[in-house]
């Protein structure tokens, strides 16, 4: 009888699940917000989207055949990154400065760092904020209110506060205010009907509120994120929110919460293992946004409020990492 036992190096369990698979689905997740991307702002919009995804699998290619390392293309992890960085910036933003954005992503945060994996920080919200600091003024066309092309027949912005500035600056006292700015009785600030459904200006993936609602519920009923980071941080929001005497609900629609608190606050790389430590981190990310929202120079805090965060990732694993079965506690 023939020898049967082979002997292979571990991991002998294997899964049909691969990186690429996980991939694809977080980019089927987000065609519904590409779509509605598109019928907001126009071809320009998907061209901006074409151009970032395009950009971002380029350097990554270029980066492999210099460096002389395998090809890591296939994987799927820069057409991601590409449609994440789109999504964070205006319709109006100059293809070059959006490449920038890209080589910065792919080049400097993730493959300097080893590749997918081992970056320390989210590729995506990296680039956004080091686009934010040095092209503020074009970063700053987000700030225009937009026309849905279905709507008139064409785009027409209209230079003017973010949504998010007006909803910052009105106080609320009890359910009463709440319910005025929900039904749009507050100068300028949208209504939930507009801000749910992307009529108000915004970054190309914060608009539309109900299509990152879908591609969100869809990751986690895949089991391609956990519902523990995107709800505990929109309801750290929410709480601090109503704390701090601002309207909660607006302050979860109006700005790029829900697109950072299930698509880029979720990635496996810069977020903790452990189910305490993704509590944790998530708080901090809630607390970050109201503070920066609030009392900040900028706006919107939810890029450098998860940046920061992924930058204490390693700590937190490290304070909740569990006792190994049988092991002494130190």
């Amino acid at each position: 009888m023939k020898n049967k036992l082979l002997v292979v190096t571990s991991p002998h369990l294997k899964d049909p699940v691969t990186t690429s698979n996980i991939m694809l689905t977080v980019v089927v997740a987000l065609i519904p917000t590409a779509i509605a991307a598109t019928l907001l702002f126009g071809l320009r919009a998907l061209m901006l989207i074409c151009v970032c995804v395009a950009s971002c699998i380029i350097f990554e290619y270029l980066y492999d055949v210099l460096t002389k390392q395998p090809n890591t293309i296939s994987d799927c992890s820069a057409v991601v990154t590409g449609m994440l960085l789109a999504f964070n910036l205006p319709s109006t933003f100059p293809f070059w400065m959006a490449m920038v954005g890209c080589f910065v992503a792919i080049v400097i945060v993730k493959m300097l760092f080893g590749g997918i994996g081992k970056n320390f920080a989210n590729p995506a919200i990296t680039a956004r904020v080091v686009l934010l600091v040095s092209f503020s003024a074009a970063m700053g066309d987000a700030s225009a209110f937009v026309t849905p092309a279905f709507a008139d027949g064409k785009i027409s912005h209209i230079a003017g506060a973010t949504p998010l500035s007006a909803i910052n600056t009105t106080q609320v006292s009890g359910l009463g205010e709440i319910g005025n700015m929900a039904l749009g009785s507050v100068d300028g600030v949208p209504n939930v009907f507009e801000l749910l459904f992307g009529l108000r200006g915004g970054s190309l993936g914060e608009t539309c509120i109900i299509t990152l609602l879908i591609g969100g519920i869809y990751l986690i009923y895949k089991k391609v994120i956990s519902p523990i980071i995107p709800l505990t941080y929109i309801g750290t929001v929410f709480v601090m929110s109503w704390i701090l005497g601002v309207n909660p609900i607006s302050q979860i629609l109006a700005g790029g919460l829900v697109l950072g608190a299930f698509f880029m606050a979720t990635d496996y790389s810069t977020s903790p293992v452990t189910k305490k430590g993704k509590v944790i981190f998530a708080i901090g990310c809630g607390l970050l946004t109201i503070v920066i929202r609030l009392y900040g120079q900028y706006v919107e805090g939810v890029s450098f409020a998860i940046l920061l965060m992924n930058i204490l990732t390693p700590l937190i694993d490290r304070w909740t990492k569990t006792k190994p079965f049988g092991g002494l506690a130190k």
